[in-house]
């Protein structure tokens, strides 16, 4: 069955870019020239996926806005002679088709995924977090959508972390399949070096079979009264194999203050028109 729907949750607080956040959506920083949640669409539409529903809180409505038409603006552009700005206007508008879920409570990721069940409506569906940029090709998204065809099962992108990743993310015990795709056995959420099952790290990316959602039900709160999609996974496992695939290409942690900041400088330097300027600029900083 083809994967043409995916689940974006954005409904967090962004606690990690306080005080920006308080007034200003995590989703919504821009890296170079776009927001967050832009990359995240642009990986998604990479993968052939059009239908997108964003999980979003109180707040939130400017992620709304942003790939709304904006009439007002777009006669304004018109008026003043700036036909570009107005076609990648009218551009951002129709990359997708955008349904909203409102999560009245923040409940966890596995919480937020299970918010979009009503719009995955029985189907596969992969499932995004805006805290990462993909700098892949093709797309990481693609790379999963591709291993669940010839898979038939849910794929969970995995990366190589260090002792300190085994504190950040979901770690998996691997059953070797390529060198690239594992089967899961098993899986534990942030457990530290000492009780890391490998150094296969859970990093925010997944195509669901529909199975997730009542794993989900099935999976007890954490300590902090939420649901983790890890513990949710492991829940899917005791009925249908779950699969990892160790994506190509480089990903950044946006959530975290200096992936932000390493994305910036990256993706900028990828640029042709910024690419010689900001050479010449860390080229003056080295010397200083």
């Amino acid at each position: 069955m083809n994967v043409r729907k995916a689940v974006v949750p954005a409904a967090g607080f962004g606690t990690r870019f306080l005080p920006v956040t308080k007034a200003h959506p995590k989703e919504m920083l821009n890296v170079v020239d776009k927001p967050l949640i832009h990359y995240t669409v642009e990986e998604i539409l990479g993968a052939g996926i059009r239908k997108i529903g964003v999980v979003t809180s109180r707040g939130k409505s400017a992620l709304e806005d942003y790939f709304d038409r904006s009439p007002e603006l777009e006669a304004f552009l018109e008026a003043k002679g700036k036909l570009d700005l107005l076609e990648e206007m009218r551009a951002i508008a129709g990359l997708a088709e955008f349904s909203y879920i409102r999560q009245p409570e923040a409940l966890g990721l596995g919480h937020a995924i299970l918010m979009g069940e009503t719009f995955v409506a029985g189907e596969p569906f992969a499932a995004l977090t805006p805290d990462d940029i993909y700098d892949c090709r093709p797309s990481c998204t693609k790379q999963l959508v591709d291993c669940f065809a010839e898979r038939g099962g849910t794929v969970i992108v995995l990366g190589r972390i260090d002792a300190e990743g085994t504190k950040k993310y979901g770690v998996i015990k691997p059953k070797k399949i390529t060198d690239r795709v594992f089967q899961v056995l098993d899986l534990a959420e942030k457990p530290g070096p000492e009780r890391a099952f490998s150094d296969l790290g859970v990093l925010g990316r997944y195509v669901f079979t529909p199975g997730i959602f009542d794993a989900i039900r099935r999976t007890p709160p954490d300590a902090r009264g939420e649901i983790q999609i890890t513990d949710a996974i492991r829940v899917l496992l005791e009925r249908e194999p779950v699969y990892g695939l160790v994506f190509e290409g480089r990903r950044y942690d946006c959530g975290d203050k200096w992936g932000f900041l390493e994305a910036t400088v990256e993706l900028a330097l990828k640029r042709p028109e910024f690419k010689d300027d900001l050479n010449a600029l860390i080229d003056r900083l080295r010397r200083r």
